[in-house]
């Protein structure tokens, strides 16, 4: 697929923040966060003045006398937090989009720069001792919250431990958030190609070969970026998928060996450090779960929900593969895509390379805006002309009810030099009467050239709107913000492992008959996706739950199981293979290194089982909708105002009861996942 010329560096000049904290107060339409052709020494001075800034806003707090008040100690130290917040987030965009690879290594140096400023504020005793003495009992309840939440996510980094303890704490996070930021940064610099003969591209859309011109030598060269999931959908050369599954799951490696090692060795001395047995132990209790054994029972019961389904899936998979091999008896993770794709057509007439043809990438973006605007109640109104960092980043400033409350930009397109990510970056964090919120949703679409505009696979369209489904919640949940720091994300006051179910949330939508056809036109004729087509769509997506569950568990058991055991005995290669093994009925090809590619071990540590455990919860808010009506105004604005607005302003047990009424339950996720099997037993779940 086409992708654009590198001779752009005029167009691709970065950023330089405002610099205003006011400016949002002062000006409802917030101006953009770039200026034109920036250089390194402009960026770092730009984020030098963000430290300064925040180091400055905690100064003014041990200079207090007398009474520690909300005015004097919780508004400077939100302050000095959402400096640092904005700060992350500016040298992560450059990290990850920038041309400059010179420029991409400076932000990646002032990602860990930033990162750890941040952790040291929960590490700072005083600061700690002054937060604690504001008396919160009379202020509001979300204020009452974030300071309580503060004060305990202090207590867990060790703030109440000795001064020498506190001192090698901050070491070894230093040290960790050097390591972490530099194992995602090999993955995004690492830009590998395939190349193959045109005869070996068997099986792929018309549309993809046209884009995918052999070059002097004959060979046409494959990007894991942009064709990786075509690649494993279409091609009917087990060999190249196989190829193309190693090279896009070996990025990083060998690389990475050292820094993976490196990572959970500091994990584990942390966390040991802070009186856990494990790294898994520790980060669990400030999740939902409370602890790694709830994890451990849930992969259990996942296991349970999805193995059935799995085994009978399986000889339907392996029956298509003999099609083409006869003598086979096993598959591989390589060949879940293809044989997927050849059970929909056979068993349910589902081409995906026809279905294709209805989502240019343009028609599923206005969608996107469109369902998104209706059913959150916004406005999206695009910026002409305004500074981006390359010619193709869209700005769109987000309206509710005529008045501006935040900003998301779109860099949809791959690029070389642009990181091999699907992700959403919070850019500047929002605060009532400071500052709006903004960010980045960066996906690695084609580029729309003159043969093709840019097709998306529908697994794309579905991961599009996953993506701006975070940027959604943190312009609504920032918009509302009292204050900065209590921002879904990672570093917010909410739970991390309810961060993935606005985006999950979201991606329910476009496999929905009422939104798909609301938007799916041909890109040649401008017709509506045929309502049988709809219907046989809507019947395939049930097929392959079971399997991607179990491989999903794989991963989740992978990262809880590798904080769980001593670093200085680990081989990674060793337990990916024992957790394929015990989950998954998949085989792994055996030169694939998985784990050094997989950046959610540097960011989501021992955590990846909040995809599937925010999948559960959205199973369970997605059946209270009614699917043909499920932009229906009434509800909409309930998960409006209970799940986005209220952001981190209470724990997230108490948002989802808030919303359901209850707990959440397995048993939405559970008849989700054998949705196709519907005779299967009833699966009894661990409470």
């Amino acid at each position: 697929m086409g992708r654009c010329s590198p001779v752009v560096s005029v167009a691709l000049g970065i950023l330089l923040l405002s610099g205003n904290p006011l400016l949002a107060q002062q000006n409802p339409r917030q101006s953009v966060i770039w200026s034109d052709n920036p250089n390194i020494a402009d960026f770092v001075k730009n984020e030098e003045s963000k430290l300064a800034a925040a180091q400055a806003a905690i100064a003014t707090i041990a200079n207090v006398q007398g009474t520690h008040t909300i005015e004097n100690t919780v508004e400077p130290f939100d302050n000095a937090f959402m400096a640092l917040d904005d700060a992350v987030g500016l040298a992560k965009l450059v990290r990850e989009v920038h041309p400059d690879v010179s420029f991409r290594e400076k932000g990646n140096e002032y990602v860990s720069k930033a990162e750890s400023a941040r952790k040291d504020l929960s590490l700072n005793r005083a600061l700690y001792n002054a937060l604690a003495a504001v008396d919160v009992s009379k202020v509001d309840a979300a204020t009452r919250y974030y300071v309580s939440r503060r004060l305990q996510i202090s207590r867990w980094a060790g703030v109440d431990r000795s001064e020498a303890e506190r001192a090698k704490l901050k070491q070894l996070q230093d040290q960790l958030s050097a390591a972490q930021t530099t194992f995602i940064h090999n993955v995004d610099e690492d830009h590998r190609t395939l190349s193959v003969k045109p005869s070996e591209l068997d099986g792929m859309p018309q549309e993809f070969l046209e884009s995918h011109k052999p070059g002097s030598d004959g060979m046409i060269k494959l990007a894991a970026e942009a064709d990786l999931d075509p690649i494993l959908k279409f091609a009917t050369h087990d060999d190249v998928r196989r190829r193309m599954f190693e090279m896009a799951n070996n990025l990083g490696y060998p690389k990475n060996r050292e820094l993976a090692l490196e990572m959970l060795r500091l994990r584990f001395e942390i966390a040991r450090l802070l009186g856990y047995a494990s790294w898994a132990e520790y980060e669990s209790a400030s999740k939902m779960t409370g602890n790694a054994k709830a994890v451990e029972t849930f992969i259990a019961d996942l296991d349970k929900a999805a193995r059935p389904v799995a085994e009978r899936e399986l000889p339907l998979l392996l029956a298509e593969k003999r099609k083409f091999d006869p003598a086979t008896a096993e598959l591989y993770w390589h060949d879940m895509a293809f044989l997927a794709e050849q059970v929909r057509r056979h068993k349910y007439g589902v081409d995906s390379s026809v279905l294709r043809a209805y989502l240019p990438s343009s028609a599923v973006k206005q969608g996107l805006l469109d369902v998104s605007s209706k059913f959150f109640q916004l406005e999206f109104r695009k910026e002409e002309n305004s500074p981006v960092w390359h010619q193709s980043v869209e700005t769109w400033d987000v309206f509710d009810q005529d008045s501006m409350i935040g900003r998301i930009y779109l860099d949809l397109y791959a690029r070389p030099g642009k990181a091999n990510a699907w992700e959403t970056i919070p850019l500047r964090a929002g605060k009532v009467g400071r500052q709006l919120p903004e960010a980045v949703v960066i996906v690695n679409l084609p580029n729309p050239t003159a043969e093709s505009p840019g097709l998306m696979e529908q697994e794309e369209m579905v991961a599009f709107f996953h993506e701006f489904g975070h940027a959604v919640h943190k312009i609504i949940s920032g918009s509302r913000a009292r204050w900065a720091g209590e921002h879904p994300g990672s570093s917010g006051t909410i739970e991390m492992d309810f961060i993935e179910v606005p985006s999950q949330f979201l991606e329910e939508f476009p496999q929905l008959e009422s939104v798909l056809t609301t938007f799916a036109r041909h890109y040649k004729t401008n017709e509506p996706l045929p309502s049988d087509l709809v219907d046989r769509v809507r019947e395939a997506a049930a097929f392959g739950r079971g399997i991607l569950a179990t491989s999903d568990n794989v991963l989740s058991a992978l990262s809880l199981d590798l904080h769980q055991r001593d670093p200085g005995k680990l081989d990674f290669d060793a337990v990916l293979n024992e957790e394929n093994q015990r989950y998954s009925l998949l085989k792994m090809p055996p030169d694939v290194h998985l784990w050094a590619s997989w950046f959610h071990l540097a960011d989501y540590s021992s955590n990846y089982y909040l995809y599937d455990w925010d999948a559960m919860i959205v199973q369970d808010f997605f059946a209270q909708f009614d699917r043909k009506d499920p932009l229906a105004h009434d509800i909409a604005t309930r998960y409006r105002r209970t799940v986005l607005e209220t952001g981190g302003t209470m724990s997230a047990n108490e948002l989802v009861r808030n919303f359901l009424g209850r707990p959440q339950k397995f048993d939405a996720f559970r008849n989700w996942l054998q949705e196709e099997f519907r005779s299967l037993p009833v699966v009894t779940i661990t409470k």
